[in-house]
Formats: structure tokens, sequence, C-alpha cells
């Protein structure tokens, strides 16, 4: 596979998991009565995706740091 057909389906990955997500949250606060715009939802999904991307890196770096010799 090409690096750009990566990146494209990294993007697209990260895309879908983003409106999943902040659809997720946007209805268990409608199913809990309280609810939230669904910019807030957005911006919480965004930030919850982007900060497990980074543990993802983190935790993919250290695992070729471990098993270097």
């Amino acid at each position: 596979m090409t690096d750009t057909r990566r990146r494209w389906r990294f993007v697209w990955s990260v895309a879908a998991w983003w409106v999943l997500l902040a659809l997720a949250l946007w209805l268990l606060g409608q199913a809990l009565d309280r609810p939230a715009s669904l910019a807030a939802c957005s911006a919480s999904a965004a930030l919850l995706i982007a900060v497990g991307e980074v543990g993802d890196g983190l935790r993919r770096r250290l695992r070729v740091r471990r098993h270097r010799p």
C-alpha cells in the first residue's frame, strides 16, 4: 500500500470515529436529560480522539524502543 493510501485510510478512519463518537455523546446526553449541543459533543469527541491517538502513538513508540537491541 502506498503512503498516500495509508494516510487517506487513516484520515477516513479518524473522521468516522469522530462522527460516531460525537453522535454517541449527543445521544447519551439526550437519553440522560442532560442535552448538550452537537457542536459541544463534536468538540469533546475531537479531544477524546486526539488524546487516544497520542496515547496510541506513544504506546507504539515505546514498544519499538523496548524491542530494539
